[in-house]
């Protein structure tokens, strides 16, 4: 007898066929019968024409530590997710010294926007190696499944301690460093990532240490990933370096290379496209290169105590360095210092923000006898004064004592190509980012978000290529065995939603971390369903509460 049976659906089984009206029967956690489905089943879902498809799978995510406290990993199993992967950019937890922790915390708040006092109350160190980090997953379980990168900081930190952000390695650094990535990837680590991104800083505006790596170290871990006979190489790039540099390392260790964060800026508009062309050369050398895009405009919350907008800024380094809020503050009002951040604006680059005014928002004056003022642009706001537009928001956030929450749209703005991107088979649907940047966006609902979107409202593909795009070419790409397709004897990772109302809502802050820290969250429309290997975690666009924790934590790959 089976476990499940789903009838009567739309089934979209994630190799970008055509979908039909079927059945789907789940016995074991796996499924048996897919298409015309025989036998008794202890449960039978009339799906009644919606569509069903394999569960989503998130390839850019940041849940390394929340995933410690919240081992389903909220919001992004309403959203139709079924598995993440971790540990990209090379900020990961492990290997971590119990000595560097408050450093690890520390720099994981200020490059990916994580809360330190949700970190300090949430993490749950039972962990130093990476080899440990994945058993103590697999001890607290997991509700979705989970793949994680070994990353580059994390490795270098252990290697080199306190020398790790400030110098190039030596050659027995580079070595200990190569052992160490080597026996991640054996213990199970999908691959080894990293950055060379200008706005991933540390404490104080210190680079992540594997911004310091020199050639010869980049070549020597990535080949460990070579030597290791298994594994994906993952890279954040910045406008300084060609996707050509990745290219060779790809070559040499004959593995795969995936390149983020490919987004569209009107400052730059061709640079993606080159990327995305690059990648589609190196293919035809047979290497094998993806880009990541994102198929989300990339909108952040922020206030003048979190300015992570301003941060990929070279003049704006002063006031990450400064030592206390008064001395920070006097940065902020210095007039050199503001001219040399107009200077460096007027001079486009590839990079997060480029000084386009009528796109930051004042959201939220912290003087409610202001709330006037909400929602105007930080360019009209600065006409009416008469003002330079950044000395406005900078002389206001100051009035405010740095209170004042504003709105940046940065990228991805130009939706004829954000359409192009999507619709690029050089190109992975992905950077979420879910678990990062909390305090400013929330894109964990970005695969209910190009379903509703994307495929209902600009048909810029039809649904079933949409689906594939999500779910069985990134379980490829990845090597996640038995996932991304909906095939007898796969894992029963499965998505039910109805085409004509999928999406996902705005944005809303909940209070809901660890010390009360907040964060931004959406809620998804048209989800009917979710299950991680056989088992139901999310029903009528909400997670469901005390349900087990079935996911598995990924060891084996085929990539």
């Amino acid at each position: 007898m089976h476990d499940l049976v789903i009838r009567n659906a739309l089934i979209l089984d994630g190799t970008g066929r055509a979908g039909y009206v079927g059945s789907v029967a789940v016995e074991g956690g796996v499924i048996r019968e897919v298409g015309a489905v025989t036998g008794p089943a202890r449960e039978t879902i009339d799906a009644d024409g919606l569509a069903l498809a394999p569960g989503i799978v998130d390839t850019h995510t940041h849940y390394d530590a929340q995933i410690t406290w919240d081992p389903y990993v909220s919001p992004s199993p309403a959203h139709g997710v079924t598995s993440v992967i971790m540990g990209n950019c090379g900020f990961t937890l492990a290997p971590c010294r119990p000595e560097d922790r408050g450093l690890n915390m520390r720099n994981l708040t200020h490059v990916e926007g994580m809360s330190l006092a949700a970190l300090e109350a949430g993490v749950r160190w039972e962990f130093e190696t990476f080899p440990e980090y994945l058993d103590f997953l697999e001890r607290r379980g997991v509700g979705v499944n989970t793949a994680v990168f070994v990353g580059h900081s994390s490795v270098r930190t252990w290697a080199m301690r306190g020398d790790a952000a400030q110098r190039t390695a030596t050659a027995e650094e580079i070595e200990v460093m190569r052992g160490i990535v080597k026996d991640a990837v054996r213990a199970g680590a999908l691959g080894f990532s990293t950055t060379t991104g200008t706005q991933h800083n540390g404490e104080g505006g210190i680079p992540m240490p594997s911004r310091l790596a020199d050639e010869a170290e980049f070549r020597a871990l990535t080949g460990a990933v070579g030597e290791a006979g298994r594994g994906v190489l993952m890279m954040t790039k910045d406008g300084t370096h060609t996707v050509p540099r990745f290219e060779a390392w790809a070559q040499a260790s004959g593995r795969p290379f995936v390149i983020a964060a490919l987004i569209h800026s009107a400052a730059t508009p061709r640079a993606v496209f080159d990327d995305l062309d690059a990648v589609a050369e190196a293919r035809t050398r047979g290497n094998r290169l993806w880009g990541a895009i994102s198929a989300c405009p990339l909108s952040m919350e922020f206030t003048l105590n979190a300015p992570y907008v301003f941060e990929g800024l070279q003049a704006w380094k002063p006031a990450m360095q400064a030592p206390d809020d008064a001395t920070y503050r006097r940065i902020l009002a210095d007039p050199s210092f503001r001219a040399s951040l107009l200077d460096e604006l007027a001079r486009p680059a590839q990079r997060t923000f480029n000084g386009d005014w009528d796109r930051v928002f004042l959201l939220q004056a912290a003087d409610r006898s202001k709330a006037a003022l909400d929602g105007r642009t930080i360019a009209s706001l600065a006409a009416a004064d008469g003002k330079e537009p950044f000395a406005w928001l900078l002389d206001f956030a100051l009035s405010e004592n740095l209170e004042t929450y504003f709105l940046a749209q940065l990228l991805n703005t130009d939706e004829d190509a954000v359409g192009r991107m999507l619709t690029n088979p050089n190109a992975l649907i992905s950077l979420s980012d879910a678990g990062a940047h909390q305090e400013f966006f929330c894109d964990a609902g970005f695969a209910v978000h190009v379903l509703g979107y994307w495929v209902r409202d600009r048909q810029i593909m039809p649904l079933e290529q949409a689906i594939h795009r999500m779910t069985g070419e990134p379980a490829s790409v990845f090597g996640l065995r038995g996932r991304g397709t909906l095939a007898p004897g796969n894992h029963a990772d499965l998505f039910l939603f109805d085409p004509a109302t999928v999406g996902r809502s705005r944005t809303r802050r909940v209070k809901d971390l660890p010390a009360g820290a907040t964060r931004l969250v959406t809620d998804p429309s048209g989800v009917h369903g979710v299950w991680v290997n056989g088992t139901r975690i999310a029903r009528d666009n909400r997670p469901l509460e005390g349900v087990p924790l079935s996911g598995r934590v990924l060891r084996e790959f085929d990539a």
